[in-house]
């Protein structure tokens, strides 16, 4: 089978197009992407194809560079195809962003801008010119590194691009084809190239996996070694997707109001745990940069005999807070802010309470109408008993309580520790006092002070009403 039927064959299998796609070509003037672009043009009257050209320079091989981008330039005139570049200062970028690896970025950029320009052009398919050398290449790389199904899986033919474009999809119409019938297109059609010296670079471990491992592979084993590898590849990628699938629906099960439930997690199987953990961090923090297999197995170690609060850093500045049962992400905290309040209530009525994010509703009511409360965020006191004025404030350090039925105080401090109550909201829970006396600690207890007997005559109800979403959150 010739290459141009072998694309065909690869463009109907994956449904890589649909008739009158725009299409932006990514083409950097090396082989493979000239000849994805020959390819293409022989579909575009046949598939009714709109083609245009993107190359990106990146400011980093100087003089050799700028003759690259003048070479694609000039093919997309050849066969009369809008062409756009874009240049960058990748170095520049690189130390504006305080570091990093130059090849990540320069991908990063690269689909950046392509993603860009697609959403301008109105364009909703890249086509790249990925062969099956190269998942070859990227599935012995990420063994190499001891990667999991997702690194393995290698280059899919199709994906979407998560870069705030909606409905941009990488196709890679030359996924089947191997480098060496792209050289004998190339020959056969007097489609010239250009060379990427660093492409040489041994030092480089895909380099080096393309010149010296492979050839030794291929020479020990056969020549079929990349159609098996490319098999197992799409294998591992199916699995892979089946996993990904049951972790999503797993997670909504597993969070609450954006926190991760520790139980929730054990209680799966291990290879779903760690996935859990990945796509909860991958959704809160907006990637998974720098975040490893040692990272997670750490967090799994914290959520299993970690302290029942406390924190866990990861890689780029951000925090595990963990409070019981609950995870949260956060960056790294600098010196905590202090909160303190402390408001009248109202003898009838409603107080907000912005530090806390609540509001305290007071009502009167005959006793025989109102004895008890309805639930844990309600107190009813005996109104005659009740001192003329009461106030509501946070928890100060050394604060002690008298729980109703108890004899002798109780640090307030140790009655959270006992109910459980996450440590980031201590400071801002609501108590209710009269002068130094804390009568009601919602979810905690109430104190004996005006509570109601037989011969009340009438109660002033205190409820609590949790902010928009709190109900989740103060699970506790």
């Amino acid at each position: 089978m010739d290459l141009e039927a072998k694309v065909r064959k690869t463009v109907r299998k994956y449904s890589m197009f649909r008739h009158g796609d725009r299409v932006l070509v990514a083409v950097s003037g090396g082989p493979d992407s000239v000849a994805l672009l020959g390819l293409l043009v022989d579909l575009k009257k046949e598939l009714d194809l709109g083609l245009e050209v993107a190359h990106l320079e990146h400011g980093i091989r100087g003089d050799e560079a700028r003759e690259d981008a003048l070479f694609v330039s000039r093919l997309a005139e050849r066969f009369s195809l809008p062409f756009h570049l874009r240049q960058l200062d990748l170095p520049g970028i690189r130390r504006a962003k305080g570091g990093g690896n130059l090849e990540d970025l320069a991908r990063n950029e690269r689909y950046q801008f392509f993603a860009e320009l697609a959403g301008e052009r109105g364009i909703h398919k890249l086509a790249t010119a990925h062969t099956r050398d190269d998942r070859t290449e990227t599935l012995l790389m990420w063994l190499l590194r001891g990667s999991g199904g997702r690194g393995l899986g290698a280059i899919p033919p199709m994906r979407r691009l998560g870069y705030k474009t909606g409905n941009l999809w990488l196709v890679r119409p030359l996924i089947e084809a191997s480098r060496q019938e792209i050289t004998g297109y190339l020959a056969a059609n007097a489609l010239s190239y250009r060379t990427d010296h660093t492409n040489l670079d041994r030092e480089r471990l895909r380099n080096w996996i393309r010149l010296e491992l492979l050839p030794r592979l291929r020479a020990r084993l056969d020549l079929n070694l990349d159609e098996r590898l490319a098999r197992t590849a799409d294998l591992v990628r199916d699995d892979e997707a089946l996993l990904d699938m049951i972790t999503r629906e797993r997670l909504g099960r597993a969070t609450r109001a954006g926190e991760l439930v520790g139980s929730a997690v054990v209680g799966e199987h291990k290879a779903i745990q760690r996935r859990l953990i990945r796509l909860w961090l991958e959704q809160a923090k907006g990637d998974l940069r720098a975040v490893g297999f040692d990272h997670v197995d750490a967090i799994l170690d914290f959520i299993t005999r970690g302290p029942p609060q406390g924190r866990l850093s990861i890689p780029g500045g951000w925090e595990i807070v963990k409070e019981y049962d609950a995870l949260r992400l956060e960056g790294k905290r600098g010196q905590p802010r202090q909160v303190r309040y402390s408001y009248e209530l109202p003898p009838e009525g409603e107080l907000d309470i912005p530090e806390a994010g609540m509001r305290l509703k007071t009502s009167r009511h005959a006793a025989r109408l109102c004895a008890r409360p309805r639930g844990d965020w309600e107190a009813v006191f005996d109104l005659a008993r009740l001192p003329e004025k009461l106030t509501v404030r946070n928890f100060r350090a050394g604060d002690r309580f008298r729980p109703l039925g108890m004899h002798g105080r109780k640090k307030v401090k140790d009655l959270f520790i006992e109910k459980r109550v996450p440590r980031s909201l201590r400071s801002t829970l609501p108590l209710l006092a009269a002068g130094e006396e804390i009568l009601w600690i919602p979810r905690c207890g109430r104190s004996s002070v005006a509570a109601v007997g037989p011969a009340t005559p009438e109660v002033l109800r205190v409820e609590l009403v949790l902010g928009q979403d709190q109900a989740q959150f103060w699970q506790y």
